[in-house]
Order: C-alpha cells, then structure tokens, then sequence
C-alpha cells in the first residue's frame, strides 16, 4: 500500500510545485500550468494524435525493434566467440563514440528524407547499449552452467537459447531499458529534420509560431509517452523475466 503512494507522491507534488510557481506568470516563454493545461484538449484532438503521435509511435517501434534484433544478434555472437570480440572491439569503441544525431546529415544522403531514415536514425542510436550489454551478459554465463549443459548433452540452439540468452536475459533486457529512452530522444530529433508529421515537427512548427502553450502540451505529450512506454516495458521485463526476479527475491528473504 505504502508502495503505490511513494510513486504518486513525487509526480503529484511536483506538478503542484509547477503549478503554483508558474501561476501568474507574464513570462512568454513560461505560461502557466493551467494556461497550457487549458490549451492541451484544444491542440491534441483526436486528428492531431492520428496524425502527429501515430506515424512517431510507429517510426520508434520500427527503430527500437531493428536495434533490438540487430544487438542481440551480434551481441550473441561477439560474446561467445573471443576471437570475433577482438577483431570487433576497436571498431566498436570508435562507432559507439559518434553521438547518433551527429549521423543524421549523413544517413539522409543514403536513406533520403522519408521514415527510412528517421527510422534508420533510432536503430543507429538504441543498437549499442543493447549490444554492448548483450556481450558483457554472454560473456558472463557461468561456465559451471556451461559446462553442466554441455555434460547432459544439451548443445546447438538449444544451448543458446536455454542457457545463454536466458543467462545473460537480464543484462539484456538493461541495455533495451537504455535503449528506449534513447529511443525517444532520437526519435523526436529525427523528425526535426525534413519531417511533415510527428512529434518533433509539431513541437518545433508550434515553437517557430511563438505558440508557446501549443509547444509545452506537445512537450507534456512527449513525457507522457515516455511514461507510458517505461510502464509497457516494466510488465514485460516482469513477464519474460519472472524467474529470475523470483530468484533475487528468495536470496533476499534466506537467512
């Protein structure tokens, strides 16, 4: 019960913190609360979300699950095999230190202006901590485990997924958390490049009108998917790894 008021409590005290500070405010650039509160039914109506919060959910989805799938993939392989990680690491280090917004310039010269690029953009950035966390948990498997499974004969796929994967889960599923906030923040600047639609276009397209309450509901839309997203993501990370949140909560309760 004390739980559920905890995670209330900060939000709640928050926004009357914003509220109460912006209210009477004559500041341009920082309406009040209720002001944009009062405007936010008015900008996102149902077409606006179709049309702006649609084709942005669409595109992170497309970015997120590519790097989700190319990461894992090559996290697998780089983890297992030493000679793979040692040839790739160099590379790796140097491409993990280009900030991804820096690439947008380049990606639109291959994959022109449309989603393929905004799309192309999120996988360039979510793809590393999934990768990266993908080896370090691969290379972390228990090699008594290991070596358990390859005694009863358990080896090939079955291997890798009933051992591996599932012993380097948890790391796993760290780096896509990491990986969706990124997500989102590549996201909205993809769409501030050569974009008709979406978040980040309607945010910047509201700011260059100086309708500024307009631009904080798009910004408050912005966090509360991001919300939203964070809680989708907690239920399956519960789903999927039950077995080993069970685990942890067993060793904390032995003496």
């Amino acid at each position: 019960m004390l739980r559920p008021l905890l995670v209330v409590a900060l939000p709640a005290l928050l926004v009357a913190g914003w509220w109460f500070a912006s209210d009477g405010s004559t500041n341009v650039y920082g309406p009040p609360l209720r002001t944009i509160l009062e405007t936010f039914p008015d900008v996102w109506t149902g077409e606006r979300l179709r049309a702006d919060l649609v084709p942005s959910v669409l595109r992170l989805t497309a970015g997120y699950a590519t790097a989700a799938v190319t990461g894992v993939a090559l996290g697998t392989v780089i983890g297992l095999y030493r000679h793979v990680r040692a040839v790739c690491e160099p590379v790796l280090e140097f491409l993990r230190a280009v900030p991804p917004p820096v690439l947008v310039p380049v990606i639109m010269l291959f994959a022109g202006i449309g989603d393929t690029m905004k799309i192309v953009v999120i996988a360039s950035g979510c793809v590393w901590p999934v990768l990266l966390n993908t080896v370090e948990g691969v290379r972390a498997v228990d090699p008594v485990m290991a070596q358990t499974a390859r005694s009863y004969g358990i080896t090939g796929v079955a291997r890798l997924r009933n051992v591996v994967l599932r012993s380097a889960s948890p790391q796993i599923f760290a780096g896509l958390r990491q990986a969706l906030s990124i997500g989102i923040i590549l996201m909205v600047i993809s769409e501030m490049f050569a974009a008709s639609n979406g978040l980040g276009f309607t945010v910047v397209q509201f700011q260059r009108g100086f309708a500024i309450p307009d631009m904080w509901t798009g910004i408050l839309v912005l966090g509360l998917l991001g919300f939203v997203l964070s809680v989708v993501f907690q239920v399956v990370e519960r789903r999927v790894l039950g077995w080993y949140h069970g685990l942890r909560a067993s060793s904390r309760r032995s003496p």
